[in-house]
């Protein structure tokens, strides 16, 4: 399983920071707050494009299911790209997952949202 980071998330963009901790809330109206207007967040190899898409996609999410959620790692790729590990454990099959949630930014919001399984 992923280790620790040394990347505190209070080092994160505060888009980032506030997206995730709206998103795991299931608050999709403040989550969809941190997007760009032509967002697009690919999760499971589907693909939501504008806020039309983004916004029931993130209101809808996971829940059907009951989980914790704790971030497990982050890291800056570069200047605009992110990366923070979230360790979900829960009710969906498998019960336990580490994903990527992989941003862009632009403009200070998030122009891209890739939320893929961790690398083993």
């Amino acid at each position: 399983m992923t280790q620790h980071t040394d990347l505190p998330s209070d080092l994160l963009p505060t888009t980032v920071r506030d997206f995730l901790t709206a998103h795991i809330a299931y608050d999709a109206d403040t989550a969809s707050s941190f997007l760009t207007e032509d967002a697009v967040i690919v999760d499971q190899d589907e693909t939501f494009r504008g806020r039309e898409e983004t916004h029931p996609f993130l209101r809808d999410a996971g829940s059907e299911f009951e989980y914790t959620t704790e971030q497990v790692g982050a890291h800056r790729v570069d200047d605009i790209h992110w990366v923070v590990t979230l360790r979900l454990e829960g009710t969906f099959p498998g019960g336990v997952a580490e994903l990527d949630y992989r941003f862009a930014l632009r403009d200070g919001l998030i122009t891209e949202l890739v939320i893929a399984n961790h690398p083993a």
